[in-house]
């Protein structure tokens, strides 16, 4: 490793090595090649002649570039392009000294973007294709996570403040159907991407018209035909001579909707591990802190925060790049796209390999978790108190005043004096309540209190996880590799 220069993170720390490879010189310039292959089997299958009425094209032609669409002279193609400084053509010039035969039909009719922007968009489905894998599988493991304790009450938060208690199973469910949102979404894109195609310098297909000596039908069926070689639907129908970075808008909005969907779990976790009750995985020899031996920090969940920040806000780049080009073409997006749809790939897949590692590993403390929610429950238990109380003929306003009283007592009691909360006592020592202290505790069940928690686990399971597993079963059984 080189320890002169800048290295990202996100290769180095961070982002999987299959997703390292789709945003790699190997994966573009391998793109680029097959893109010139499909462009010259189009046009050899759409009859293109030569000046002579004989075809410009031939099978051995074809052959001889797919002989070489992997074996890439990076050497010959970097000396031309300090020469030219052009890359595509530096590419063409490099191609062509592998292919001699071949050499004056590769990029026949074509454009830059052909190559550029066809093989962006090749990468960003492959890239979104990894993203949903690894999505998938997070949505498993929660799955597994909210089954095995969706019984288990636990306090509930509004405002961070103790509220009605839920299940430690149900709270996975709020986290799971964020993802199943971004997996909507990314399906959505993903099964709307289409190719550029071939549309020339200013998306006309003037360069093609010509080629094909004005047959318009032939240049609409060059289009399909190098969208069915590369494995796509359909070209876009009309563009300038880049398709509309709209498209980079779409794809990276979908990233920052995991990113947010992780940080919003990452919290969660970050905050139960400061109550004790729910700890991301540490591992024996891991260091936590190096002043507070003792200390075990949710250094993964931060990870996760801090990547899917940047995530987030990366999605300003291409919805201003896009909103800023020129007509038909500017080239002001070209630095700023290869930077930002790269890295937020980069960062969203270090972003999901975290957020399976965690979720994998989550230990739960059942009694510490049991503890706090007896310390509050007496609070949650009033009403059904009161509602017993007018049962047995009190007055429900006088009731409910009374029950005020003695709660503010008690929460006094918690947070002045440092007492255990003594409410049930005060309670069974009022008048007003024909309750012993004894029939009072027998109504602190925590399950009596959890309403439909449990049910709606088992259902959300049932009707919408389990059809996304069942559709994606081929994705599932991944882990995680996390660098550090």
């Amino acid at each position: 490793m080189s320890t002169d220069k800048y290295v990202s993170p996100l290769s180095e720390r961070y982002a999987s090595k299959e997703m390292q490879y789709l945003f790699s010189p190997d994966m573009k310039f391998s793109t680029w090649r097959k893109l010139w292959i499909a462009l010259a089997q189009t046009e050899k299958e759409l009859g293109l002649k030569d000046a002579q009425g004989n075809p410009r094209i031939t099978d051995e032609q074809i052959q001889e570039l797919q002989e070489h669409m992997e074996d890439i002279n990076y050497d010959v193609a970097k000396a031309r392009e300090k020469e030219v400084r052009h890359d595509v053509m530096s590419h063409v010039y490099a191609y062509g000294k592998q292919c001699p035969n071949a050499a004056g039909i590769i990029h026949l009719g074509a454009t830059s973007c052909y190559v550029g922007d066809n093989t962006d968009v090749i990468i960003m489905r492959e890239a979104l294709r990894l993203v949903k894998k690894k999505l998938v599988n997070v949505i498993q493991i929660l799955s597994e996570f909210a089954d095995r304790y969706k019984d288990l009450p636990t306090l509930a938060f509004t405002h961070f403040q103790p509220a009605q208690p839920t299940t430690v199973g149900k709270r996975a469910t709020l986290w799971m159907q964020e993802l199943v949102m971004d997996l909507e979404d990314l399906d959505h894109v993903l099964s709307n991407m289409k190719l550029l195609g071939s549309k020339g310098t200013t998306g006309t297909q003037a360069s093609f018209l010509e080629l094909f000596d004005g047959d318009e039908s032939k240049c609409r069926e060059a289009d399909r035909l190098i969208a069915e070689k590369m494995g796509f639907d359909a070209c876009f129908p009309v563009s300038g001579q880049t398709y509309s970075r709209k498209l980079d808008t779409r794809v990276v909005n979908v990233l920052a909707g995991i990113a947010a969907s992780a940080h919003k779990f990452s919290n969660d976790i970050r905050l139960l591990q400061h109550l004790k009750e729910v700890e991301e995985p540490f591992e024996k020899s891991q260091i936590g802190s190096s002043a507070m031996a003792y200390k075990r920090n949710p250094m993964r969940s931060e990870r996760i925060a801090s990547l899917a920040r940047y995530v987030m806000i990366d999605a300003l780049n291409p919805a201003i790049t896009s909103a800023t080009q020129w007509f038909e073409r500017t080239l002001d997006d070209s630095a700023n796209k290869r930077l930002s749809v790269a890295e937020g790939f980069l960062a969203i897949d270090g972003i999901l390999d975290l957020y399976m590692n965690v979720a994998d590993g989550l230990v739960v403390y059942d009694k510490v978790i049991q503890k706090r929610l007896m310390s509050e429950l007496p609070f949650m238990a009033t009403e059904n108190i009161m509602m017993d109380a007018v049962k047995a003929g009190g007055n429900r306003q006088e009731l409910h005043e009374k029950i005020r009283e003695l709660s503010m007592e008690a929460g006094a009691n918690v947070k002045q004096k440092g007492l255990d909360n003594n409410l049930l006592e005060l309670i069974a020592q009022d008048d007003a309540f024909p309750m012993t202290l004894e029939e009072l505790q027998k109504t602190m069940d925590p399950k009596k209190y959890v309403g439909r928690a449990p049910s709606q686990v088992s259902e959300f399971l049932d009707e919408v996880i389990r059809p996304i597993l069942d559709e994606n079963k081929e994705l599932l059984g991944m882990k995680a590799d996390i660098h550090c």
